[in-house]
C-alpha cells in the first residue's frame, strides 16, 4: 500500500492558493484515475484507488496545512504503514516557480507541514515531491501574502504543466522507480 498527501489548507478560501498546490497535485492525480475524496475520521479526506496491482491512498489533510502530520500519523497507524510508503506532495519558494524535485530526507526548510510530519512520524526520512513556487521579497509579511495568495492567470499553463509531471512522477513512484532515477529524471 503507498500513501500520497497531498499537503494544503481546507476551505475554498484558499483552493486556488500556491500553498495549496500539494492538494492541486493530488486532486489532478484523483481526477485521472476518476476517483474521488471523501472524509474520514483520520484528519484527512481520501480516495482510494489502484495502479497497477498496488492499492494507493490519495490523502488531503484536513488539519490545515500547520498539523499535517496529525493526519499522516493516523493513517499509518490504522493502516499499519510504514513511512517509507509515503509521497508528500509540497510547495517549496525556495525553489523557481515551475521546478519539480525529488527528496528522500532532510530538514523541513522553514516549511510547517513538513515540519509537523517530521513531529508526528518522529523521522525525516520520507519521500516529499517539491513544487516550486519561486520566492518574493524576504520579508515574513510578504511570504505569507505571497504563499496564501491565487497564481495569477499568466501562471495557469505553468501549474497545469506541473500536475501533468507530478502525475506521471507519481506512476513511476508507484512502479518502483528508485529514488536517485526518479530525482534524476524529475529534478531541474
Amino acid at each position: 500500500m503507498k500513501f500520497i498527501f497531498g499537503l494544503g489548507n481546507i476551505g475554498v478560501k484558499y483552493e486556488n492558493t500556491r500553498h495549496n498546490i500539494g492538494f492541486m497535485a493530488v486532486d489532478h492525480y484523483a481526477q485521472l484515475h476518476q476517483a474521488s475524496f471523501t472524509a474520514t475520521k483520520l484528519f484527512a479526506q481520501v480516495a482510494k484507488i489502484t495502479v497497477d496491482g498496488e492499492i494507493v491512498l490519495l490523502v488531503k489533510p484536513t488539519t490545515y496545512m500547520n498539523d499535517s502530520g496529525q493526519a499522516v500519523r493516523a493513517f499509518l497507524d490504522f493502516y499499519a504503514g510504514e513511512i517509507e510508503d509515503v509521497l508528500v506532495l509540497v510547495d517549496d519558494m525556495d525553489m523557481p516557480f515551475g521546478k519539480l524535485r525529488f527528496r528522500a530526507k532532510g530538514s523541513a526548510g522553514g516549511h510547517n507541514g513538513l515540519k509537523s510530519i517530521m513531529a508526528h512520524t518522529n523521522s525525516q526520512s520520507f519521500l516529499r515531491l517539491k513544487f516550486g513556487l519561486g520566492h518574493p521579497q524576504h520579508t515574513q509579511e510578504a511570504v505569507i501574502k505571497y504563499v496564501l495568495g491565487n497564481f495569477k492567470a499568466e501562471d495557469m499553463t505553468t501549474v497545469n504543466d506541473l500536475l501533468d509531471r507530478s502525475s506521471q512522477a507519481i506512476d513511476d513512484w508507484i512502479a518502483g522507480a528508485s529514488v536517485s532515477d526518479l530525482s534524476n529524471h524529475y529534478n531541474g
